[in-house]
């Protein structure tokens, strides 16, 4: 197995997406995922790919660097170890959604509850505009929440912590979620 995960960074543009995988199938590698994002004009991406047997992450990164040195594209490549751990199977995931005023800390202090009780957040979207809309400050969380967990003693922990600092939290299961959200 040769897995790599690259991370693109850049003043977003059109076509970025489309020469970073053109150069990497040039390279001789597969793109098995892509999750990119735009956040305040800059491009983030990630691509996981399968590269060529013996090639390095080093030689993928120089190559990439050559490739897309007019672009102004910041560019890392690390292997990735293959999981020796199977997936939990036994998991629901939970989105926390919050809302209220702006300040310093509250990514900081909702996820530092979150890991407290040794769940893992896997998605995170957080958009803050400032001032005191709440409409305007809104932070959502993905958490897969295993047996070992206790769910009702981090959902009232991460209240209590919204309370404090006066935000509008929901937290929904996933599944609750997409039908509820489905038009």
């Amino acid at each position: 197995m040769n897995k790599m995960i690259i991370s693109v960074l850049a003043k977003d543009r059109p076509g970025i997406i489309a020469s970073v995988t053109s150069d990497l199938c040039d390279l001789g590698c597969n793109l098995e995922n892509v999750n990119q994002m735009i956040l305040q004009n800059q491009f983030a991406g990630f691509f996981v790919i399968q590269a060529p047997e013996g090639v390095a992450a080093e030689t993928i990164r120089q190559d990439l660097t050559l490739k897309e040195e007019d672009h102004g594209l910041t560019i890392h490549v690390r292997t990735l170890e293959e999981d020796l751990e199977p997936p939990v199977a036994d998991k629901e995931i939970f989105l926390i959604t919050t809302s209220g005023p702006d300040q310093k800390g509250l990514v900081a202090q909702l996820s530092g509850i979150i890991s407290s009780f040794g769940a893992n957040i896997i998605n995170l979207k957080a958009v803050f505009m400032g001032g005191s809309n709440p409409n305007d400050n809104v932070m959502s969380y993905q958490v897969p929440i295993t047996n070992d967990i206790d769910a009702p003693a981090l959902f009232a922990a991460l209240k209590e912590k919204a309370k404090d600092l006066d935000l509008d939290i929901r937290i929904q299961h996933k599944n609750i979620f997409d039908v509820t959200n489905k038009i």
